[in-house]
């Protein structure tokens, strides 16, 4: 064959995948969205996604089926979709935080940027709590307690590396108290632990454990906000106590392949802003007991460089930093 004839045939053959790419975009959706969860049921995230699934089928066209993907502190699932196709049928309900910090304590076999934003939904409530019916009272009672039993204090979290492991941890260490971790696949894990008196103290999001907290089973000492929250008035902010940098937020949203065809990807853009403008919504994330917080991909980009500033020397500082 010529070289010709050869440019020929490739140049045809490139126009056909094209055309089958632009015919299967101009068709979507066609299939059930599968959405990838990076925890476990029952945990906020997998709650949440429920939530996403429920609601947004309506305005998808399409049955929404969420998948369980935990382990990794998010590394499985982010993983899952990063080697899935790039057709827009496979999404990750990830936080900004493992893009900016998470992410940074590991060794993965993928390139993290292999993922974009679409867009964020909620801000998750989170805190360090106890057991209702323990002698811990206040974060004070806590920490009295951890510098008179150095390495005796056990906690449970859902993920070294993650923000919400972070938050507690930076309290501990500048309050002067050698702990023992306990880490769980799940936030929910985590909490039936505390419940079950494996651990004297969690470190959970609100929601995995909101019906615990409403009969007293579970009681949060303090939030990782610079606000206390409006559904739980009486429990005091890390700023408050005096622990600021403990202050991380955790803005939750969905993430796919950045080579994604630009209409399919437009057209996901176009879905999560009719999920994100309809009441159901923001009803649900308010009775999981999350914040609504609304954001395209340039609200995500901004938050993951802000928490990366300010994360990744706490990663360093704490050891937890890997090399790429």
């Amino acid at each position: 064959m010529g070289k010709k004839a050869f440019m020929l045939r490739a140049g045809f053959a490139m126009l056909c995948i094209m055309f089958t790419s632009m015919v299967h975009a101009a068709e979507y959706p066609s299939k059930p969205l599968e959405l990838v969860c990076p925890f476990s049921a029952g945990s906020d995230p997998d709650l949440m996604a429920r939530l996403i699934a429920n609601v947004g089928s309506k305005h998808f066209g399409q049955p929404i089926v969420v998948v369980n993907k935990a382990g990794g502190a998010g590394a499985i699932a982010v993983g899952d979709v990063i080697t899935s196709n790039p057709d827009g049928y496979k999404t990750v309900w990830e936080s900004h935080a493992y893009f900016a910090t998470t992410v940074k304590t590991q060794k993965t076999p993928f390139n993290a940027n292999d993922l974009i934003p679409l867009a964020n939904f909620y801000e998750m409530k989170q805190g360090l709590a106890v057991r209702g019916d323990g002698p811990f009272k206040t974060l004070d009672d806590l920490l009295d307690y951890g510098r008179k039993h150095q390495g005796k204090l056990k906690w449970a979290h859902s993920g070294r590396g993650m923000i919400i492991h972070m938050s507690a941890l930076l309290i501990f260490r500048k309050a002067g108290v050698n702990t023992i971790e306990v880490p769980y696949k799940g936030s929910s894990d985590a909490g039936i632990a505390l419940l079950g008196g494996h651990v004297d103290a969690a470190t959970l999001p609100v929601a995995t454990v909101i019906e615990q907290v409403k009969v007293g089973s579970i009681r949060f000492l303090t939030v990782y906000s610079d606000k206390r929250y409006s559904d739980h008035p009486n429990v005091p902010t890390v700023v408050e106590l005096g622990f600021p940098q403990a202050n991380l937020p955790s803005f939750w949203g969905l993430y796919i392949r950045k080579d994604t065809p630009p209409l399919v990807r437009n057209a996901m853009g176009d879905w999560c802003k009719k999920l994100q403008d309809d009441p159901e919504l923001k009803k649900g994330i308010e009775k999981l007991g999350g914040v609504p917080r609304y954001g395209g991909p340039e609200f995500i980009t901004d938050a993951m460089k802000r928490g990366e500033e300010v994360g990744v020397p706490v990663l360093k500082e704490l050891g937890l930093y890997v090399e790429k």
